[in-house]
């Protein structure tokens, strides 16, 4: 989709926006648009952001309700306020004045998945050193008078499908690039819980001067290392891209060796690469390239580091 809209004349951010917002419609996985990923109230809520890679200019909204089309508002925060970031509530309600329509994000699907992780205890989810002990039962959980810190939980018990966006990377005919994400987040987060794929920097980064990057994963690690920032940095310094995503998901390794996560990265002379982490279930990691060498859009694949 994203393609072809380069290809009709549409402009880079055009791209981002429509491709991000086919795969918010399709319910890529599961784990993008409405439907998906619910909460621990069992609401589903939508990340997404794009950036101007001329400008540096950058629309983002998180924590975002009742509103299907979360890079559609993204774009709007760009091209009608002042502002970067829109979240919760307040976000829902700047959709409706800039025309999106006001919806359930709940389907069948989303409330089958929560009922049964109710029915198993909660398990998993992202509490930590509180009563009741998190591991074994549901909550609502507050802090023990006494704390005592655990070893974290390995990020393994849970499925390496609790998390995944859409990231996009967009490089125009003339060099310009945007980038974009979209994303229902982890599934069973804690509310109010905002990952990687909103902030600029940790879900994706351009630059018209350097290239664009986009992260997917357990962002609540990655975020912390503002992987997309990073990994166009590295290529502003002439890095080949394969290997700027590879120093980055390097960086990460040091401190989270078994975090589930990948980049994507493409510099401005149309040069592209990916890395990921290897763990066990998770030992390559699958993207698409559509590009004027190419007579479609392709699969590649690399093996995790």
């Amino acid at each position: 989709t994203a393609w072809r809209v380069l290809q009709l004349g549409g402009s880079e951010l055009d791209a981002v926006e429509r491709g991000c917002g086919q795969c918010e419609i399709d319910q890529c996985d599961g784990s993008v648009g409405y439907g998906g990923s619910p909460d621990e109230s069992g609401e589903t809520t939508l990340d997404a952001m794009i950036m101007d890679g001329n400008t540096m200019e950058v629309g983002a909204v998180a924590d975002l309700r009742h509103i299907k089309n979360a890079i559609g508002v993204a774009r709007k925060v760009i091209e009608y306020t002042k502002h970067t970031l829109l979240v919760g509530e307040s976000a829902s309600l700047f959709a409706v004045r800039m025309g999106f329509p006001y919806e359930d994000l709940t389907t069948q699907k989303s409330l089958s998945v929560y009922s049964k992780w109710l029915n198993q205890s909660c398990q998993p989810n992202y509490w930590k050193n509180v009563v009741p002990d998190s591991s074994k039962s549901c909550g609502p959980y507050k802090r023990p008078e006494k704390v005592i810190c655990k070893e974290e939980q390995t990020i393994l018990q849970r499925s390496v499908h609790n998390h995944d966006t859409i990231g996009m990377v967009v490089i125009g005919g003339s060099g310009t690039v945007a980038s974009g994400t979209s994303t229902n987040g982890a599934v069973h987060k804690i509310p109010g819980r905002v990952g990687d794929s909103p902030i600029a920097g940790a879900g994706s980064y351009a630059d018209s001067t350097a290239g664009g990057a986009a992260a997917t994963g357990d962002g609540d690690i990655m975020m912390r290392f503002l992987p997309s920032y990073q990994a166009v940095e590295y290529m502003r310094m002439g890095t080949d891209p394969t290997v700027a995503c590879q120093k980055v998901i390097s960086r990460i390794q040091k401190y989270a060796p078994k975090f589930f996560g990948a980049v994507v990265c493409a510099n401005t002379t149309g040069s592209y690469g990916a890395a990921c982490n290897k763990i066990p279930g998770f030992t390559q990691f699958h993207f698409m390239v559509s590009s004027p060498l190419l007579s479609q859009p392709t699969e590649q694949v690399v093996d995790c580091i």
